[in-house]
């Protein structure tokens, strides 16, 4: 991985997608504890692996590539508007945090805090997210491997310097007292524009999005139309706003539309494909069924307390898996052989999926409207139903609003640049829902009844939906 050398040197490590890359000694001493080589056993993608052959990477090597490009563009602002004052604390600040933003993942990714957290801890004040377990992990990181005087000998102010790396994961604190109100930042108060490298919560437009479009593309072999690089090129910080942003030249208008259309495909054609949901839905019920008898080290406590106890939460991995499948112990063999039947892809079915522009509303009650009765096949227990909410990464909203642009002639003006002066084409809509129904019967005659009972179901929507649109173009009634 990293060849050997002088110590205080950089490290060059080898990657398949940013090629030969240095990364500061500092980040090889994070990279080589215990704490970030784990995220060697969490699978990028999830479930998806069980579906596309080649998507074997891991979180570990998602990190590092993010921690380089993090410190790839922070750099380059540096060289090209020296104004801005960025200094080699600032980078390697926000190197660490895209290098360490997914420490928290659980076993197999977004599967663990997406699907199995909220269907085992339905009660939790505030929805869990992976985020959080990465701050925890970092601290606990640093401090089992006592990297406090590693960090200050490497330049790091503490422990203002580390305050600066949380929020650079997770964005601004909330009020205590009132969740819904932000505080300002405390880090980098004077450098907004840092915080907008590694998580964008302006626009999305970040390096966690650029190596994962890559890397992901690379192994699903399938075609990103993003070049990372070109846009780091054109990148400069302009004042908009009395605020300090990070701005693209207008020129890169189009490309990024094709960015956020290239995040959609991934999520339509890998991320929420039907069989890549289907896998994932029956790991969650092996998961959910094996929570109360898997211990592990630590608070000795279920997977899903595991989450408040890093010691323990260090054991959760894809691991796991193997765990429930080698198991003799009678607690598991429900969770064994849903896991069994996925190995021999004896898979739940799709029966089929329905696009909406609008919110689909009692999901409880399409099992009911699909099924033949209680006592007759296929039985409402045995639908599925999954929806997701399908968009550019700001639910209705249209990212390219929130993006600030510039002019070769200007390079200190920033302007907007609204959908009509791109192309016609682009989208209208920025947000759709995705239904999809998995039915779990394995009789043919059963199932065929479910996907025609589907087929029944949305064509009675499509009418509906159609009815609605007739009506509101003929406009009220005349009386």
């Amino acid at each position: 991985m990293a060849r050997p050398n002088d110590a205080g040197l950089n490290k060059v490590f080898n990657d398949p997608i940013h090629g030969h890359i240095e990364l500061h000694p500092l980040l090889v001493k994070i990279i080589d504890t215990p704490q970030f080589q784990r995220l060697r056993n969490i699978k990028q993608l999830g479930g998806a692996y069980l579906v596309f052959p080649g998507a074997s990477h891991n979180r570990f090597e998602h990190s590092i590539g993010v921690g380089y490009l993090a410190g790839k563009l922070a750099k380059s602002l540096k060289e090209k508007q020296p104004e801005l004052k960025i200094d080699d604390r600032d980078v390697l600040c926000v190197q660490i945090a895209g290098l360490c933003h997914d420490l928290g993942h659980g076993p197999f990714s977004h599967l663990f805090d997406g699907m199995f957290i909220p269907k085992v801890c339905p009660d939790l004040p505030n929805k869990w997210k992976h985020e959080k377990a990465s701050l925890d992990m970092l601290k606990h990181l640093i401090a089992v491997n006592n990297l406090k005087p590693v960090m200050r000998e490497n330049g790091l102010e503490l422990p203002v310097d580390l305050f600066f790396i949380e929020e650079l994961i997770s964005g601004k604190k909330t009020d205590p007292d009132h969740p819904e109100i932000e505080l300002p930042y405390e880090g980098r108060p004077d450098k907004p524009f840092l915080y907008e490298i590694v998580s964008n919560k302006r626009n999305g437009i970040d390096v966690d999005k650029w190596d994962y479009f890559a890397r992901d593309c690379h192994h699903l072999g399938m075609k990103n139309n993003f070049d990372h690089d070109r846009f780091i090129m054109f990148a400069r910080v302009c004042k908009v706003d009395g605020e300090m942003q990070i701005c693209t030249r207008d020129k890169e208008v189009g490309n990024l539309y094709d960015f956020f259309h290239t995040r959609n495909c991934l999520h339509r054609r890998a991320y929420q494909h039907k069989v890549t949901n289907i896998v994932e839905t029956m790991i969650t019920e092996a998961f959910v069924l094996a929570n109360k008898h898997l211990k592990f080290q630590g608070s000795g406590g279920k997977m899903s307390t595991a989450i408040d106890d890093m010691v323990a939460y260090y054991n959760l991995t894809d691991n796991v898996f193997e765990q429930i499948l080698f198991s003799t112990s009678k607690d598991l063999v429900e969770a064994k052989k849903i896991l069994t039947d996925i190995l021999h892809r004896r898979l739940y079915k799709c029966v089929g999926e329905h696009y909406s522009a609008n919110v689909i509303n009692d999901i409880e009650a399409i099992p009911m409207q699909l099924a033949g009765g209680q006592d007759i096949n296929p039985k409402p227990g045995d639908f599925i139903v999954n929806v997701i909410k399908m968009d550019y990464g700001m639910n209705e909203k249209n990212p390219i609003d929130e993006v600030r642009f510039y002019r070769k002639r200007e390079p200190n003006t920033a302007f907007k640049i609204s959908g009509g002066q791109v192309s016609t084409l682009i989208p209208d809509h920025f947000q759709e829902w995705l239904l999809q129904v998995y039915y779990k019967g394995t009789d043919e005659k059963s199932l065929a009844r479910a996907r025609e009972r589907f087929e029944q179901w949305r064509n009675t929507q499509n009418r509906d939906v159609n009815t609605t649109e007739l009506e509101a173009n003929e406009g009220p009634n005349p009386t």
